[in-house]
């Protein structure tokens, strides 16, 4: 098998390793976004503001990960 071809595969099976970690990080937010607006209802547009914040922080490593995908 050629190098090329086998970095080109290896380069996919790690940005889709990659992607994972965002992924669950974002499940994991929205369960406590989820659980904290059943504890305390009225605070509720308080944690929507905290929960974009940090899942747009999450999917911007995903991104930085195809970024990174594409140059290298």
């Amino acid at each position: 098998m050629d190098i090329t071809i086998a970095l080109a595969a290896l380069k996919v099976v790690g940005y889709g390793l990659a992607a994972i970690g965002p992924g669950i990080g974002i499940g994991i937010a929205t369960y406590g976004l989820c659980v904290s607006a059943a504890r305390q209802p009225e605070m509720k547009g308080q944690l929507m503001g905290y929960f974009f914040i940090g899942a747009a922080m999450s999917e911007a490593l995903a991104l930085l990960g195809l970024v990174l995908f594409f140059i290298g």
